[in-house]
């Protein structure tokens, strides 16, 4: 005989209420995984020199992508930030030290601030731009530094614009040349080692001498030089003649506030009239987020980041992928024959060179 609960009044009643609870239970929601919250993003140091510049979007880009926070140490200009990885090697600043430049590479190498990355992205840019074998630095970009000239100034005083470095000496141009000091401005010492290059360490001084005597002016940057002194400037100061980069007219034709069909000013490339500027990325040695920094590197060889810095920083890519506006690839003139000067030279010269043009130009 059965116990009196499983008798069939209560067994009725059990059997209702268990078939109640199975169809509440296959009514209710289904209990949903709990997915883990996301990471937090890792933050990445880049040091730069003060001229850095990225579009938002571009930056949102590779951010999203590594989830990660670029953080930027602007460190003054490049030699200035390059001072201050060195003093910092032994536990650095940052996990990325982009900006040091051909003028300087040789320091950063023997001081020994960066690891060697041989990034993927090296097969899209030319030997010419690979200026450290060993893959310390990684080249990113470059500019022509050259003498600029005001076409209009020069055709009303019927002047033809100079042909070579050496015409900048010759009586017609007298007190229409203004350069910039090269122990204060990149573009100065840019000039410098142009003028080296041309007519060599027994000869250059002489040739500064002359522009002492055509009335050359020096100025501390080029700031000055461009937007006050130089004639085709927003500035419209008197001298039609300045050291500044190729690029500039395109950028004066984008940037004019009145919209005008074509460059006012030109720049001289004739072979050797123009020194080169490369300036380079490495991942720091000692960097905290090592690998991130590698992404970096690659970042900054990419078309996405090349493609951007034109209008952001005024050089140009390195990146044979990349492509320039029509803007530029219609009005910018490329010198065929650079200047050429061995960073190493420079390395162990720039403080004797700079000596002897401050004794001859500013004394």
């Amino acid at each position: 005989m059965y116990p009196k609960f499983f008798s069939l009044p209560g067994w009725t009643f059990l059997a209702g209420l268990l078939i109640s609870l199975a169809w509440l239970t296959g009514c209710a929601p289904a209990r949903q995984a709990q997915t883990p919250p996301p990471t937090e993003a890792a933050t990445l140091r880049v040091m730069t020199h003060d001229s850095f510049a990225i579009s938002e979007s571009v930056l949102a880009q590779f951010e999203t992508q590594n989830n990660v926070k670029v953080q930027f140490l602007k460190s003054g200009d490049t030699g200035t930030a390059l001072n201050k990885a060195i003093l910092a090697k032994d536990n650095p600043l940052a996990d990325v030290f982009y900006g040091v430049d051909n003028t300087f590479l040789s320091r950063a190498l023997d001081e020994g601030i960066f690891d060697a990355y041989a990034s993927p992205l090296l097969e899209q840019i030319p030997d010419d731009f690979e200026l450290d074998a060993t893959h310390h630095a990684l080249p990113v970009d470059y500019g022509d530094v050259c003498v600029n000239y005001d076409k209009a100034f020069l055709a009303d005083h019927g002047l033809t614009p100079p042909g070579s470095l050496a015409d900048l000496a010759l009586p017609e141009y007298k007190g229409l040349l203004v350069v910039q000091n090269p122990a204060t401005s990149s573009p100065g010492l840019a000039f410098l080692l142009a003028t080296i290059a041309n007519f060599g360490e027994d000869g250059y001084l002489d040739y500064w001498a002359k522009l002492v005597e055509n009335d050359v002016l020096a100025v501390n940057g080029w700031e000055t030089a461009y937007n006050t002194e130089f004639s085709g400037a927003a500035g419209k100061g008197p001298r039609p003649l300045v050291v500044s980069y190729n690029s500039s007219p395109v950028f004066e034709l984008i940037y004019a506030e009145e919209e005008i069909t074509e460059p006012s000013t030109a720049a001289l490339v004739a072979p050797g009239a123009c020194f080169r500027q490369i300036e380079f990325v490495g991942v720091l040695k000692g960097a905290r987020q090592r690998a991130l920094a590698e992404k970096w590197v690659d970042f900054m060889l990419s078309t996405s980041f090349q493609e951007d810095m034109p209008m952001q920083m005024f050089v140009f890519p390195v990146n044979k992928e990349a492509k320039l506006s029509e803007m530029f690839t219609r009005y910018l003139e490329i010198p065929q024959q650079t200047a050429q000067v061995d960073p190493r030279l420079i390395a162990e010269k720039r403080a004797e060179w700079l000596n002897a043009w401050t004794e001859t130009v500013l004394r």
